[in-house]
C-alpha cells in the first residue's frame, strides 16, 4: 500500500451522529473537526456511536475534516 504522509492520524471521541455517515469528532487535542466513515469500515459494517473513540486521519490541506480509519474498543 502507498504510504504517502498527506495525512495526520489522531485521536478522538465521537460527539455526533451526522446524516449520511458523517461524524462530528473532538480530537485529544481539543480541536473539534466533521469525519466520514472509511470504506473499509463501511463494508465490514462496523457501527460507530457518540462516546466512542476513533483514530482518525486528517489531511494536511484542511485541518477541519477527516476521514475514520479505526474504532477503538
Amino acid at each position: 500500500m502507498n504510504q504517502n504522509k498527506k495525512f495526520l492520524r489522531q485521536s478522538g471521541i465521537v460527539l455526533e451522529s451526522l446524516p449520511s455517515t458523517n461524524f462530528k469528532v473532538k480530537l485529544d487535542d481539543g480541536n473539534e473537526i466533521f469525519a466520514h466513515l472509511a470504506g473499509r469500515l463501511r463494508i465490514n459494517r462496523i457501527k460507530i456511536l457518540p462516546g466512542d473513540r476513533v483514530t482518525v486521519e486528517i489531511s494536511q490541506y484542511d485541518q477541519k475534516r477527516g476521514r475514520i480509519v479505526y474504532r477503538g474498543r
